[in-house]
């Protein structure tokens, strides 16, 4: 891959991963979230976080499947992204739901399996993008490669949140489940090797 295609890249993953939550100011802005626009703000919110997420982990794949390494150069802002728009969620449903009232978010928490799951997803996040400053990767060293695999059990909290958003089966959770099982198969030692003979 050539450096200007990557920059091109680069740009797209920075414009792509902004322009939704620009059009959601906007919307919210004027009134255009139908009738109830704090839930629509809270779960579209959610649901960017959980599709960006998902994107930071096809880069891996991508340089499996095609050799490419410098694609992996996307993951790190995909998922600083995730964590961007997850921060944005939780302070909508704080802030917005509840109106930052501490005691009544504790409560809500401690009562919901959902919010136990998202909240533990959230500090993953935190931790993972924290530790993305270049200064804590050196410090971390070789620990920082097992340590970002956790990226996949946030995902998995994530989905399984968004699962039980719902009473009953919806097909964008199921779809969201069916693409981190997709991609967890393909980082399996097997798999992996079988699409890098695939490749050469």
């Amino acid at each position: 891959m050539s450096r200007k295609l990557l920059r091109r890249l680069q740009i797209a993953t920075h414009v792509g991963a902004l322009t939704p939550l620009a059009a959601l100011t906007w919307l919210f802005w004027q009134d255009r979230l139908g009738p109830v626009p704090v839930v629509a703000v809270t779960r579209l919110l959610g649901r960017y976080a959980l599709a960006l997420l998902l994107l930071s982990l096809v880069p891996t794949v991508v340089r499996t499947v095609t050799g490419v390494s410098k694609v992996a150069r996307l993951r790190r802002p995909l998922g600083l992204y995730a964590f961007l728009y997850a921060t944005l969620h939780v302070l909508a449903f704080a802030g917005l739901d509840y109106g930052f009232d501490l005691g009544l978010i504790v409560t809500t928490i401690r009562e919901s399996r959902r919010e136990i799951v998202g909240l533990g997803a959230l500090l993953i996040l935190g931790l993972l993008a924290l530790t993305s400053i270049p200064a804590l990767m050196r410090a971390l060293g070789k620990t920082w490669r097992p340590l970002h695999r956790l990226v996949y059990v946030a995902a998995g909290l994530v989905v399984l949140h968004y699962l039980w958003n719902y009473k009953e089966l919806r097909r964008w959770p199921v779809l969201a489940g069916v693409a981190l099982a997709l991609l967890l198969a393909a980082r399996l030692p097997p798999v992996a090797r079988i699409l890098g003979q695939r490749r050469r």
